[in-house]
This record gives C-alpha cells, structure tokens and sequence, in this order.
C-alpha cells in the first residue's frame, strides 16, 4: 500500500498550541505529515520563514512526533502539495468564521487538484480561541502569552517583543 502524506500548511507566525493539536492528531491519521511553512507577507509576519521553521521543528521534537518533518514553501499550496505527494491537505477549524473561508479554500482547491482531498480538523474546545495574530498582539501589548504557546515559543516571541518594542505603557 502507498504511503499516506498529508499536509499542514500555515504561516504558523508563531506556532501555538492550537497548532501542535491539530499538528498532534493530523499526524496519527497519515504515514507521514508534512507541515507546509508558507510566506504571507499580509499577515505582517513577526518571524522570518527560517525562524519559524526552526520553531516549528522545536515544537516536532517536543511532541515526539517521529512522522512529521517541516518544509517551507512560497507558491501556490496544490502545487506544493502535489511536489511533496499529498494526497489530503489538514486544515484546523476553530469557529464558524474559520469554516467560511477554509470551505471556500477548499472549493478552489478540488478545482486545481481533484485527487487531493481536505480534512477538516476542529481544535480542542479549549484551544479553540487562540490565533496566532492575537498572541502577537497581546505580547506587544505586555500581557501573557503563556496559556496559548509553549514555553520555548514564549521565549522567543518575548525577545522578539523586546527587540521591536513594547506598547501598551500606561
């Protein structure tokens, strides 16, 4: 039988621990999970793509994930997806709002590449909430982090911060 590849593709701007769920359970319904590391100069990245590939890979080895292996990309996903052989693209879900987008994503996507399939994954209940541009926004603005990403990625989104600058002082 063929081996089974699936993609996780995001910015991952930083890495939370809504992702390492979704990174966690995608990775036990493949042989081998690919986690697409993309550019999106839209969403203001805090962190170069090599940074959070680095961070992205830190985060693999503290989950023990033996399956999964982390590549960058900059070109359209069912294109990177067809190069690294996927054959389903693993999207989280945390609201409703995220289902619109990512269900019409995945409409443009069976256009591209019909023999590539989506799966949807909804994050832990008590994950959902977490984004990773609301976590930059509440350490630019001095508050915790902590209940959202790991402590390494704590660490490095912290000294980011402090080297951008802290807003926020009352």
């Amino acid at each position: 039988m063929a081996e089974r590849i699936g993609l996780y593709p995001g910015t991952f701007d930083p890495v939370t621990l809504g992702h390492a769920d979704i990174i966690r359970r995608g990775a036990k319904l493949v042989d081998r999970l690919v986690i697409g590391v993309t550019t999106n100069p839209s969403k203001n990245p805090m962190f170069s793509p090599a940074e959070r590939m680095d961070m992205m890979r830190a985060e693999i080895d503290r989950l023990g994930l033996t399956n999964v292996e982390v590549r960058g990309f900059d070109a359209l996903l069912m294109k990177f997806a067809d190069h690294v052989g996927a054959g389903v693209i693993i999207r989280g879900l945390r609201a409703v709002a995220d289902f619109e987008y990512e269900y019409q994503m995945a409409g443009m996507n069976q256009q591209l590449d019909a023999s590539i399939e989506t799966v949807f994954l909804m994050a832990d209940i008590s994950l959902q909430p977490i984004a990773s541009k609301l976590v930059k926004e509440i350490a630019i603005y001095g508050g915790d982090i902590a209940p959202f990403v790991s402590p390494a990625v704590k660490e490095l989104v912290t000294a980011r911060v402090a080297d951008i600058g802290r807003r926020g002082e009352l």
